[in-house]
């Protein structure tokens, strides 16, 4: 097993993104990625792509993520001409919540990547050719920024990587139908949470908008995520928390109705649980 970096590819520091045209004439090795995530676009040919010792069939118009922990590796290449993107998952925190809670994106670069980890997972976007011609044209362009370097560059590249996120999890919510079940109901359930989590939510309008009962998507949350809704919703409230205490001068009391907690008791309880300080001492470290 070999490990990748992503210093290999960038020395910059401050911008820790690499994109680059790949041709694999011969089988790679099974690596894993140690410190960045992998945006693949299969732009030509087709190969055996093994994931975790478990093979799949990879073609043209094939595109998925590989997250770091996950071995991978290319088998029996036949004319494979693949887009690698390689960047840092804190990247994607650029994307706005509109598409934070896409179900496309929940799928493609959160769910897919975490769920390819831990299990067998051969699920993946299946761009048309029109689709492909579309994001050929837009890595044509990043590629070029890339190279040139010109002043902004960086500014530029972020924002087209979110366009070609944005259309990526647009092309996935339009073969929703041929994609797992259980993965598609998860990344909607995930997409209500991450809209309403500032809001009253319960467990039963959680599972009505995934359209599957409660004992079924505290199932399949457990299966993706080794967490629960609630757990999910929590973490996304006290991480607002977080936030509000850092920018804001609100009091704890106006910090816990913002966050969706209604009691600043319990908000201080959850807190100290999470980072082991109360709310009045994480601000005082700003």
């Amino acid at each position: 097993m070999n490990n990748v970096y992503l210093h290999w590819f960038t020395t910059d520091e401050h911008f820790p993104f690499f994109i680059q045209y790949g041709g694999h004439e011969e089988d790679t090795s099974l690596h894993r990625h140690i410190d960045f995530s992998e945006l693949v676009i299969v732009l030509n040919g087709n190969a055996t792509h093994i994931v975790n010792n478990e093979a799949s069939f990879i073609k043209k118009g094939n595109v998925f993520v590989i997250n770091g922990s996950t071995s991978h590796a290319y088998k029996d290449p036949c004319d494979l001409k693949i887009c690698n993107i390689m960047y840092h998952p804190e990247m994607l925190r650029a994307a706005g919540p509109d598409l934070r809670t896409s179900t496309g994106f929940q799928a493609l670069f959160i769910l897919e990547p975490f769920y390819r980890q831990i299990h067998d997972y051969k699920s993946k976007l299946n761009l048309s050719m029109v689709g492909l011609d579309v994001v050929s044209s837009l890595i044509s362009g990043m590629i070029e920024e890339y190279h040139n370097k010109h002043q902004g560059y960086q500014t530029m590249l972020t924002s087209r990587f979110m366009e070609l996120a944005v259309y990526l999890s647009r092309q996935y919510d339009s073969q929703e139908k041929s994609i797992d079940p259980s993965l598609m109901h998860l990344a909607n359930a995930v997409s209500y949470i991450e809209d309403h989590y500032l809001e009253p939510v319960t467990l039963e309008e959680i599972a009505a908008k995934s359209e599957i009962s409660v004992r079924h998507l505290n199932r399949i949350f457990k299966a993706y995520y080794q967490t629960t809704p609630i757990a999910y919703l929590q973490r996304l409230r006290l991480e607002r928390a977080c936030t509000l205490l850092r920018q804001t001068n609100l009091s704890i009391t106006d910090i816990s109705y913002e966050c969706g907690f209604n009691d600043s008791n319990y908000l201080a309880r959850q807190f100290k649980k999470k980072y082991g300080m109360t709310p009045k001492s994480f601000r005082m470290q700003r």
